[in-house]
């Protein structure tokens, strides 16, 4: 996630914004180190405290890593906290780390690394490295993982037995992985990972098969005995990922075979069956096969396998980029005529079509898939009407332009295209407001509810702000405030302060706790951001008056 500093707050959710705002203003954020230049290392204080990460590059967050164990989203509250110090002292961090900065205290941890490895001796390095094995379990898998290529005996086993480990010391005595323990494991495994990257880069690629495959091997089982939020299942995509980039990269003739002999199996034993990397292993193989014995052998494969719906679409479109390779584009076409209900095999005939230039074809195609899926497929429905859309577009045919663009925006299908602007490119503007109002009023009439959201979209980009500002106040709950606020702050700075007041009291009648007064304080403080402080600090006074015993809330406003 990439993310501008001063624009931060729109990305978090409000619970976390204010628990990072109460780290930061409390003093929890200690002074960062600089790991290179935009990369900076913090340390959080807390009940326990952690290190926080961040690179950033020219006012835009372009990563972010924190140890501790948060899990319910992308960012924590020692992350936020770390931001808001960033932005409030990013240009003294500037100042202090400067390059010409040359005392030893000033220069950042990689300087510091260097020089003491250039002073330190062969012999003290060595002893160094056996006493943190013997002590650090996981600085000894990191060793060994990053040194294994230069053992003869390195082999899959050798990194199985190390994610073993890792999984052994994570469980409990029933062999049972919490959610905390597995963001452990994960953090432990992702360090096996980066080092098969390492090999990658170093074009060691037996070394890096080896070990992804490993990792997939030994944390797909893990799943069945782990409460995973994500961290083992990232760790396995990321061993796939590694895989997929060996068999790009690797010129190796042996080792192709060696890469594709393992995508046969894992995929004839069900190694990852359930999962998307088990058809992943096959577009591996497919993109590997070069003879026709091969290619004799994946087809077996895939014939005597039985597929779910989904994976018969997947496994027929990857049979037909193999006949395509391997057997020439007629025979192809043959087989992408019989599966054309296949909807990713009906993509490839249109797109085929219109490259072409064959329009006929290209609708034909298109509207033999609006009445195929018309019954129960109402999402194909929609993209084969946004293919009848191109098309047109393709032929220069306003008049179906306005009818297919008309109807995809007033269903608001997935932002394919920018549907209000194509209809506002080809309606004559002598024409607009009327066609635009008549879209409005069928939104409007929707059932069973119109989509209030388009329509607020459409007030946006017409600059209609009182039909906005109307429409915000026949709902006024405080994230639909705060959702518009920005475009209608400038001309109605007043009704939304006083909106975010009144919400803000009938919020509090309902909610208790210091989390839901932390949301409370965000929004005061958004009062106070467009100008409010008056009605902001009338609101607080009126808060302490009605809830004096709620201790939490007055140290929450305290904060404000």
């Amino acid at each position: 996630m990439q993310i501008p500093l001063n624009e931060f707050e729109e990305y978090i959710s409000e619970t976390i914004l204010a628990r990072g705002l109460s780290y930061f203003n409390n003093g929890y954020v200690c002074a960062p180190d600089l790991l290179r230049p935009g990369g900076y290392e913090f340390v959080v204080e807390g009940s326990e405290d952690y290190t926080v990460q961040i690179n950033l590059n020219h006012g835009t967050i372009n990563e972010f890593d924190c140890d501790c164990p948060y899990d319910k989203g992308p960012v924590c509250k020692h992350v936020v906290a770390v931001i808001y110090y960033l932005q409030e002292y990013e240009a003294e961090l500037n100042e202090v780390f400067t390059e010409s900065n040359n005392t030893a205290k000033q220069k950042n941890t990689v300087q510091q690394v260097n020089d003491l490895l250039e002073k330190a001796s062969h012999d003290d390095l060595k002893q160094f490295i056996r006493d943190k094995t013997q002590e650090d379990s996981t600085f000894r898998n990191m060793f060994l993982s990053s040194f294994a290529h230069l053992n003869t005996d390195e082999s899959k086993a050798l990194y199985a037995n190390q994610v073993k480990s890792i999984l052994k010391t994570a469980s409990d005595r029933d062999g049972f992985i919490d959610w905390s323990e597995a963001r452990q494991v994960g953090i432990a495994v992702d360090r096996l990972l980066d080092t098969a990257h390492r090999h990658v880069e170093a074009k060691n690629y037996q070394s890096a098969l080896f070990i992804s495959t490993a990792v997939m091997e030994q944390m797909v089982d893990a799943l069945e005995y782990t409460d995973d939020d994500g961290d083992i299942g990232s760790s396995i995509e990321a061993g796939f990922n590694i895989l997929y980039r060996v068999a790009q990269e690797n010129h190796d003739e042996q080792l192709r075979k060696e890469i594709l002999e393992y995508c046969f199996s894992a995929f004839d034993k069900d190694l990852y069956w359930g999962w998307d990397w088990h058809l992943g292993v096959l577009r591996i193989a497919a993109f590997l096969i070069k003879t026709e014995e091969e290619t004799q052998r994946i087809f077996e494969l895939i014939d005597r396998k039985q597929h779910s719906e989904f994976e018969k679409e997947e496994v027929q479109s990857i049979k037909y980029e193999i006949l395509l390779k391997m057997r020439g584009e007629a025979e192809a076409n043959n087989y992408l005529e019989e599966h054309i209900t296949n909807p990713n095999l009906r993509r490839e005939a249109i797109q085929k079509a219109l490259n072409r230039k064959d329009f006929d074809k290209a609708n034909k195609l298109a509207k033999d898939g609006v009445e195929y899926d018309m019954g129960d497929k109402p999402g194909l429905v929609k993209e084969w009407y946004d293919w009848l859309l191109k098309i047109a577009q393709k032929q220069g045919n306003s008049e179906k332009i306005i009818e297919y663009a008309r109807y995809l925006l007033i269903d608001n299908f997935s932002n394919q295209q920018d549907y209000y602007q194509i209809l506002k490119d080809n309606v004559k503007p002598e024409n607009w407001k009327e066609f635009i109002e008549k879209v409005i009023e069928d939104i409007s009439t929707q059932k069973p509810w119109p989509d209030t959201d388009l329509i607020a979209d459409i007030f946006i980009r017409e600059k209609r702000w009182d039909r906005l500002m109307d429409m915000v106040k026949k709902d006024p709950d405080l994230r639909t405030i705060e959702r518009y606020e920005k475009y209608l702050s400038e001309n109605y700075a007043g009704d939304i302060v006083d909106m975010y007041a009144t919400e803000i009291m009938k919020y509090m009648e309902n909610n208790t706790g210091r989390k839901h007064y932390q949301v409370v304080c965000r929004y005061l403080r958004r009062m106070k951001k467009i100008g409010g402080s008056d009605k902001a600090n009338k609101t607080i006074s009126m808060l302490r008056e009605k809830y004096p015993r709620r201790r939490a809330l007055m140290e929450e406003l305290n904060n404000v």
